[in-house]
């Protein structure tokens, strides 16, 4: 795994510039046996001529047979050991939607979902609800209070919220309540340690969920909370001092800016959608050297199981690639942060497809015709851990000087 202060070391300041262009959940699966998966089936010609000219292969996000959260995932394409560096949703739900995090902050990401008259969960998501509902529904638990502590609750996106704890002497070491499956209750807050500070911050979320309960309850679809992602500021390296990069976030969804803020990139507010991601590109082309692109749509629809639709995802992405060209950047790598096929609806330990585009310092594949997942077999980067993506395209970039005499 990459040695941070190893890297920094090596790395020196240069005028050329690299996009980072991820396609979340990128990875899949066949639908039938033999068959392609959505990378395979959909139609990437901008893609595929890249593959052609640039160099292939498959990235382990976190270790082999590990399934990653997007969390560890983009922390291991932004360069650091996600193993080492365990960063929980709630900071980054909270971070990427501009709440600053003390050290005194255990923070949680909250889903508003749909639970039956027995308390079973029916939708985990409560139907995607939109942002709006979401904020109303913040609203009516927003004032709930506990004692001895600062409750901080605020709305995210979707039908997801923030839930931050202020105080002296709590702990993040709590489990998660959501159960990960329909039909099944949600769990109860309980200490991950024996720490009397984890025993009392347990007992205040399970106080705080059963006030929350009562006071939606009615609604619909959402009528209850799970929480997940306990955690703390983390504390990470700022990624300009290890990669003498300045670098800018282009993210729509609040935690992937919470995760490039915690490292120290540069947020960009009021983006909605790719045709805006683009225009800032443009933007703040002259200005920075590293782009981080991000689409979400590709791990949305393979978590909802529709193939078809995280297909039409991948092409859409696959129509901007021409327009970020002819910016010229020196460097364009296209990968995810994990996979997410859809025959599974879930984050899987599959390796994920990666593009490494330099022209001039980039070997050729074995007899690539596209990208895609059995393509990037043939690569000539092989398998590697992602981690390592970021000392490649630096390398590429012309930015690491040579190590000994």
């Amino acid at each position: 795994m990459a040695d941070l202060e190893f890297i920094g070391a090596l790395t020196q300041r240069t005028g050329s510039k690299i996009v980072l262009l991820v396609l979340d959940g990128l990875g899949g699966l066949p639908r039938g046996v033999g068959g392609p998966t959505e990378l395979e089936a959909a139609s990437t010609p901008n893609m595929d001529k890249l593959a052609r000219e640039g160099s292939l292969g498959l990235m382990r996000l976190v270790g082999q047979g590990i399934s990653p959260g997007s969390g560890p995932g983009h922390l291991g394409l932004f360069g650091y050991d996600p193993r080492r560096y365990v960063i929980g949703r709630g900071v980054l739900e909270s971070v990427g939607i501009g709440v600053e995090i003390t050290e005194r902050d255990v923070a949680a990401r909250g889903n508003f979902c749909t639970v039956d008259e027995q308390g079973r969960i029916t939708d985990r998501r409560a139907g995607r609800i939109p942002t709006e509902e979401c904020a109303r529904l913040v609203a009516m638990i927003e004032d709930i209070s506990l004692p001895g502590i600062e409750v901080i609750v605020k709305p995210v996106r979707d039908y997801r919220f923030a839930l931050i704890l202020r105080g002296d002497g709590l702990s993040p070491r709590l489990n998660e309540t959501d159960p990960q499956q329909v039909g099944a209750i949600p769990l109860t807050v309980e200490a991950q340690d024996g720490s009397q500070e984890a025993l009392n911050t347990a007992e205040l979320a399970n106080q705080w969920i059963g006030k929350a309960r009562e006071r939606i309850k009615g609604q619909k679809p959402a009528n209850m909370v799970l929480l997940r992602g306990w955690s703390r500021e983390p504390g990470l390296p700022r990624f300009e001092d290890v990669f003498k990069l300045k670098a800018v976030a282009l993210a729509v969804y609040p935690m992937y800016k919470g995760l490039a803020s915690l490292v120290g990139m540069k947020l960009i507010h009021g983006l909605t959608n790719l045709e805006d991601q683009l225009l800032a590109l443009r933007d703040n082309w002259n200005e920075h050297d590293f782009f981080f692109v991000h689409h979400k749509y590709t791990d949305s629809r393979g978590e909802d199981g529709d193939f078809d639709a995280k297909v039409k995802e991948i092409e859409k992405v696959d129509r901007i690639v021409p327009r970020i060209l002819d910016l010229g950047p020196k460097v364009l790598a296209i990968t995810g942060d994990h996979s997410t096929p859809s025959v599974m609806k879930s984050h899987t330990w599959h390796p994920t497809p990666v593009l490494l585009w330099a022209p001039g310092t980039t070997r050729r594949n074995w007899d690539v015709s596209e990208f895609g997942e059995t393509e990037c077999l043939k690569g000539a980067l092989g398998q590697f851990d992602a981690a390592d993506l970021m000392i490649l395209v630096t390398a590429h970039a012309g930015k690491q000087i040579k190590f000994g005499a």
